[in-house]
């Protein structure tokens, strides 16, 4: 008889922790008594390359008992076996991946002592014998293992939550407040005239009155009074339903994920691994006082790494949210479509779903986000100084290389989604809800620029007139008679003043020459002769005539540069000539003073120029320095933003009721009842609102086209500037200091039409600052510590604010907000929808909202179903079977999901690779 191999089954590893990769598998050896004594070793030989499990691994599982794994270092084959207890057969166990395939085994025995021996066997007792047969076996690598089953973790505690809600406005009431806004809005329309009496009375419940049948048509509140069809649209109802719901997060177990970094070690060497970690942000801030104290601020930011957190922080940052105090924490209130079912069944599953479809893809987005958050970097060092880092020695005590994979540490995290309740809430519009809140503005003192560095220009002296000495020789010029001496007095000849004449010599008069003129010295540059100052004679007895005289003039010659004078008495005494100085008087030119005072203002305009310079750093510098600080400036807390927008909202909500007459206002008669009877019915500290986008505040959709004129918010510089030098070129950045190159968008070119240049700078930026806040392209005022939500909330066109009625107080504001928002509409039968109550049968809109508001009183007063709604925190996780549950009933757990998520702990795992070929063992 030959030897049979049977595949028996899979089993789960029983132990806890287990998880589902791997599973026990069973085969069935069988043959004779002598072929399979007591105590003959049988083994299965399967292939190398499947991730058979070391059974000593297991002391807990039984079944693994007795079994043996053993790997061939020749043939790489892995020899799975037992030691036959009984004849005839043997039952061999092992643990490998859950996963099945086909491939060749073969079978062998050995009796203690002996060596392997391969034999010839059926599979199951079919076909022909062989060395191998095809069988069932494992899949061959390693399983991808993602932890323990989800119901291991039944009875896990929830480690956060965190609560939101679906708000759904119901169809078929026709608001006050909102029809005489509506009519307010159309002048020209048949509803025009709306004031708030048309809404009460029972030609309002009807919508028998014209003006009224209008506005209903106009907005679709009812396709027609007798048509028992639905609304499609319901935007002036005052009344809506808000589900509440929770999500729970648990922590379920790690495991390793994917590698993240390889090392090797050679045989007998070590290695010393420095894993450094990435996530932190550390940033200390020094101020020195007067005092000399020192004031050290640490600022940590810490990446999200839970999927809670990252969840709790986009819901608080999501515009599209409404927010409110729920239970003490803030609800983010999610708007769905309008029903036109009132039951609170069918509210509860259309929130729902839209509950599963928000969350979910929430959930996957945070997820990928903290994913993208890790980043971990390992290096080999001999030594370091890094106390923050984790430090690994790896050694290699065998002789062969060592190869270790380093594998990031995930988390499971199990996602539950509940219903934990239903309030009647009432809606009101509000139009520019942010013009009442303040806004801060940063304190920053600019230092003046220091100019002391910028040398001021020497002061130029004025020019002042030049006294010259001209020294001149007037010569005994004798013509006529004996005088040849010069001893004689000479006085001017009658009739010619230019000789001198002398009669004493009888018969014999002596003439000589009494006009002279002199060439005199090159005049300075910049300077022209003006005049004589003085002559100095050096005791000559020689008389001169003024040189001003009429016969001299020009005196002396500006254009023949000389000096004439003219002798009107004269004796040499026996000298041939006789010295004279005169100083001339030199007087600056219209040219030299000109050149003067343009030195003079060249150089007060390089200073000029140059102190410019300076302050335009310095004003660059201080912009700069401005938008870093405001880029970095710590928002406000949200909590306290967000109860801010609340109290402007609620005020604007009191100053409506003023002016309808249910509120007084009396500064001496603080309306206390009226105050306290809204604060009764309403939870005023749980309003919520929803803001409108900017774009549908009323007035022109398109802003005027930008053109040359238009510069934007900040200066830019000119478009026509003034030209250069020749041979001179402006510097690349001159005169661009606030506003880059590309601020000015060059020229918008639009098809078919001549480029227009443009000027569209509405934000500054540098290289620090954080990107621009939502809204500043747009032109949005813009809250610098807040944050989009703010932002938002500043621009809005309006907002519809949501006031949630206080449990057990339903029919009571159903009755109050009937005087309110009067009746119109209410009389209209109500159109039963699919999975509506039968007592919804034949009732009209305002008996089908009074038999809501009883029902939703009496689950909101009722403690089991409180309870219900905290169960989890005292039963722990109960595992959802399939993922989701039809949201049919309230206060359930509907939906469930897994999410897994990375953290910055890694783990050094050993691995095999065949060195044939290259494939991981």
């Amino acid at each position: 008889m030959a030897f049979s191999v049977s595949f028996l089954n899979t089993a789960p590893i029983t132990t806890t922790g287990s998880g589902t990769a791997y599973k026990v598998w069973s085969y069935r050896i069988d043959g004779t008594g002598a072929e399979i004594p007591s105590g003959q070793r049988m083994a299965l030989a399967l292939p190398g390359n499947i991730n058979v499990q070391d059974p000593s691994t297991y002391p807990d599982v039984t079944a693994l008992d007795g079994s043996f794994l053993w790997r061939d270092p020749t043939t790489g084959l892995s020899f799975v076996g037992r030691t036959a207890s009984n004849p005839g057969s043997v039952t061999i166990t092992f643990v490998a991946p859950a996963r099945t395939a086909t491939a060749s085994v073969r079978l062998f025995k050995s009796a203690i002592g002996t060596a392997w021996t391969a034999v010839n066997f059926t599979n199951a007792g079919s076909g022909t014998a062989a060395d191998g047969q095809a069988m069932v076996v494992p899949a061959s690598g390693v399983p991808t293992y993602t932890g323990r089953p989800v119901a291991d973790f039944e009875g896990a505690l929830p480690y956060a939550s965190e609560v939101f809600g679906v708000y759904q406005p119901l169809a078929g009431w026709i608001s006050a407040q909102g029809g005489v806004a509506a009519a307010r809005v159309h002048p020209g329309s048949e509803f025009a005239g709306l004031t708030a009496e048309h809404f009460r009375g029972e030609d309002a419940r009807g919508l028998r009155d014209p003006a009224l049948a209008a506005l209903a048509e106009r907005y679709q509140s009812v396709a027609s009074a007798t048509s028992a069809t639905s609304a499609t649209s319901a935007p002036l109802t005052p009344v809506g339903l808000v589900n509440l719901f929770r999500e729970y997060f648990f922590e379920f177990d790690t495991f390793l994920g994917s590698p993240s970094g390889h090392i090797w070690v050679s045989p007998g060497g070590s290695v010393e691994v420095v894993e450094t970690s990435t996530r932190r942000t550390l940033t200390e801030k020094t101020a020195e006082l007067s005092e000399e104290t020192t004031r050290k601020t640490e600022e940590s930011q810490t990446d999200q790494d839970d999927v809670a957190d990252a969840v709790k922080e986009d819901n608080s940052s999501d515009t599209k949210l409404g927010v409110s105090a729920t239970g003490g924490v803030n609800a983010k209130i999610y708007h769905a479509d309008v029903s036109a079912s009132f039951a609170t069944q069918n509210t509860v599953k259309r929130g729902s779903e839209e509950t599963h479809k928000h969350s979910r893809e929430q959930t996957a987005k945070v997820t990928n986000e903290i994913k993208r958050n890790f980043k971990t970097t390992f290096k080999t060092v001999t030594e370091t100084t890094d106390t923050s880092s984790r430090r690994y020695v790896l050694q290699n005590n065998l002789t062969e290389l060592a190869n270790y994979e380093f594998r990031r540490k995930m988390r499971k995290v199990g996602v539950q989604l509940q219903h934990i309740g239903t309030r009647l809430c009432w809606q009101v519009y509000l139009p520019d809800p942010g013009q009442e809140l303040g806004l801060g503005d940063m304190v920053h003192v600019v230092e003046a620029p220091d100019l002391t560095s910028i040398p001021k220009p020497e002061p130029l002296p004025d020019l002042e007139d030049k006294l010259l000495p001209f020294h001149f020789e007037v010569a005994f010029l004798h013509s006529n008679g004996p005088d040849t001496d010069a001893a004689l007095t000479y006085l001017p000849e009658s009739g010619n003043r230019c000789r001198g004449i002398n009669t004493t010599t009888a018969g014999h008069d002596d003439v000589v020459q009494f006009c002279f003129e002199y060439q005199l010295p090159p005049v300075p540059p910049g300077y022209q002769l003006a005049s004589v100052a003085s002559v100095d004679r050096h005791g000559a007895q020689i008389e001169l005539a003024p040189l001003d005289s009429p016969d001299l003039l020009p005196n002396p010659d500006v254009g023949k540069n000389s000096l004439k004078i003219r002798l009107t008495y004269a004796n040499w005494q026996g000298k041939k000539s006789m010295p004279f100085d005169a100083m001339l008087k030199y007087t600056p030119t219209d040219a030299a003073k000109a050149e003067l005072e343009k030195k003079k203002a060249d150089a007060k305009a390089a200073y000029d120029k140059e102190v410019a310079r300076v302050e335009h750093e310095a004003y660059g510098r201080a912009v700069r320095e401005r938008l870093r600080l405001v880029s970095s400036l710590t928002p406000r807390r949200l909590e306290d933003m967000r109860s801010e927008e609340r109290r402007t909202v609620f005020r604007d909500i009191l100053r409506r009721l003023e002016g309808d007459g249910h509120y007084p206002q009396d500064p001496n008669h603080p309306p206390f009842a009226e105050s306290e009877q809204i604060r009764q019915l309403f939870d005023v500290e749980e309003m919520l609102y929803f803001v409108a986008p900017d774009y549908w505040r009323p007035g022109p959709v398109n802003p005027p086209a930008p053109t040359g004129d238009s510069v934007g918010r900040y200066p830019v510089p000119s478009e026509n500037p003034p030209a250069l030098p020749p041979g001179t070129s402006a510097l690349p950045l001159a005169g661009q200091t606030v506003a880059g190159w590309y601020s000015r968008a060059d020229e918008y070119k639009s098809p078919g039409a001549q480029p227009v240049p443009q000027w569209r700078v509405d934000y500054l930026i540098t290289e620090e600052t954080q990107p621009a806040p939502l809204g500043s392209s747009l032109g949005w005022l813009i809250q610098i510590d807040g944050d989009e939500r703010r932002n938002e909330f500043l621009n809005a066109a309006w907002v519809k604010a949501i006031m949630p009625v206080r449990p057990g107080q339903e029919v009571a504001a159903l009755a109050w907000l009937l005087g309110v928002e009067g009746s119109a509409g209410l009389g209209l039968p109500y159109p039963v929808q699919p999975g509506d109550p039968a007592d919804f049968q034949n009732k009209s809109y305002g008996g089908v909202l009074q038999i809501l508001a009883t029902r939703l009183q009496a689950a909101n007063t009722d403690v089991t179903n409180t309870l219900a709604a905290e169960k989890v925190f005292e039963t722990g996780f109960d595992p959802l079977e399939g993922g989701f549950r039809k949201p049919d009933n309230p206060y359930q757990i509907f939906d469930q999901w897994i999410e897994v998520l990375p953290t910055d702990q890694v783990a050094a795992v050993a691995v095999r690779y065949d060195p044939r070929t290259g494939q991981q063992l």
